[in-house]
């Protein structure tokens, strides 16, 4: 009965706090701007099911994809199992489902443990990956400190969580070999058969007492249910919240051609305006009624970007392939697109937090232009779309770089000085040089 409540009350904290978490994440991606992405369902739908849940780009790179794929699909089928232990949790049983399932529920848990031994391999290789070889992605200025940390917990995490599934397993199955399983109805020596447990439960604990192997088995329950709510919970403040914002972030995605900028509705509505023989720019409004305020070009902060750029930053992964692959990165420019979005994500979170804590209206005099990202890093792009291209969740870096630049060039004017020359030499000569049209021909004329 102690065991029950103890479980319950763990169960109620665990989703009860994911679930906050969710709900203040949700906040914070609402104080974006709107913006209408809920054309093409069917498109959108193929979007998410090939990129989300097939993780089709990921194999653009395909030694690492594969062991991704490992601790992904480990990670799908380990629900199932979370599934009986709650059921075994709350009703105070015992792998509840192997009476009623059979072979059908041995299979099932022995293809669980054939993807864990899968995915401790790729866990091990990724960590030194991380922290042994020198892959420069990993070793960029933004990936010191937290994110650093965070990358290797969560793979300490998946090692403890599966170090926990074979302690339980392998303490069972010795158990069951010896006619002492405590699953009621069962009686007499036999075994599971489970796939690695079968083997390396004997190797392991065979020779030790009941009492010993209960406590084992115990702390392998126990310490796979508890590390599993830790994991849940962490994602909130982990890169690894793309588990599951990876769906909705693909489905949201644009699904324009890449290259194809947004127009500004604002800007848009004024030349809508020139073309209307009708419109009187000097007409005073109608009725007494009072200007309607223009909207701001650009972002400054973010609040001026969508709730989808806001998005895109909680789904980051943090794993560098829009970095690696962007031209202005690799050839020593300050500018890194993971960068950006790891901004986004830590000054929403500032943000959300001040809104929650002062009032809608509190404003702490930052902004993400300037006091996150530099002048600097957004004129190092050359729109060129490879850190889009790279994605493997559809993030896209470059909207969040081009509004950055709206708001320098439409409200600021200012501009890098190569920049303000060659938009005076368009506006002079019809070309970036700076020679005139009758000019431009001569070479025509040459022998």
């Amino acid at each position: 009965m102690i065991s029950i409540i103890i479980f319950t009350i763990l169960l109620l904290v665990g989703f009860g706090f994911f679930g906050l978490n969710i709900f203040r994440i949700i906040k914070n991606i609402k104080l974006g701007k709107d913006i209408n992405r809920s054309d093409r369902k069917i498109d959108r739908f193929k979007t998410m099911l090939l990129v989300a849940l097939g993780q089709k780009k990921m194999f653009q790179r395909f030694v690492p994809a594969i062991f991704h794929l490992f601790i992904y699909l480990a990670f799908l089928i380990t629900t199932v199992e979370l599934l009986e232990i709650i059921v075994d949790g709350l009703f105070s049983e015992h792998r509840y489902f192997y009476l009623s399932l059979g072979w059908f529920y041995v299979l099932v848990v022995s293809l669980i443990e054939v993807l864990s031994v899968l995915a401790l391999i790729a866990t091990i290789i990724f960590l030194a990956r991380r922290n042994l070889f020198k892959i420069p992605r990993f070793h960029m200025n933004e990936m010191t400190r937290w994110p650093k940390l965070d990358g290797n917990i969560i793979l300490y995490m998946e090692i403890s969580l599966i170090i926990f599934i074979f302690m339980m397993n392998g303490a069972d199955e010795v158990m069951y070999n010896q006619g002492l399983a405590h699953i009621s109805g069962i009686s007499g020596e036999g075994s599971y058969g489970l796939a690695i447990s079968s083997f390396l439960g004997p190797l392991l604990f065979n020779g030790l007492p009941e009492s010993t192997l209960h406590i084992i088995e115990r702390i392998g329950w126990w310490g796979h249910i508890t590390m599993v709510f830790a994991f849940l919970n962490y994602l909130a403040y982990s890169k690894h919240l793309h588990i599951l914002f990876a769906f909705p972030n693909t489905f949201f995605s644009n699904l324009e051609k890449k290259g194809r900028f947004t127009n500004l509705s604002n800007v848009k509505k004024e030349v809508e305006k020139m073309f209307d023989p009708n419109f009187d720019p000097y007409a005073a409004p109608v009725g007494g009624e009072t200007p309607i305020e223009t909207d701001s070009f650009g972002a400054k902060d973010v609040t001026d970007l969508t709730w989808k750029n806001i998005l895109d930053s909680y789904t980051c992964t943090e794993c560098g392939r829009c970095s690696s692959a962007c031209p202005a990165n690799q050839t020593g420019k300050k500018l890194s697109p993971r960068k950006i979005m790891m901004d986004v994500r830590d000054r929403v979170e500032q943000v959300g937090n001040n809104k929650r804590k002062h009032g809608a209206k509190y404003d702490d005099n930052k902004s993400l232009l300037g006091d996150y990202v530099s002048e600097e890093e957004i004129w190092a792009c050359t729109s060129c779309n490879a850190c889009v291209w790279e994605c493997p969740v559809n993030i896209d870096p470059l909207s969040v770089i081009i509004d950055l630049r709206r708001y320098l060039v439409m409200e600021q004017s200012k501009v890098p000085s190569e920049l303000a020359s060659m938009l005076t030499n368009i506006e002079n000569n019809s070309a970036p040089w700076q020679f005139s049209q009758a000019d431009r021909l001569k070479w025509v004329e040459e022998d």
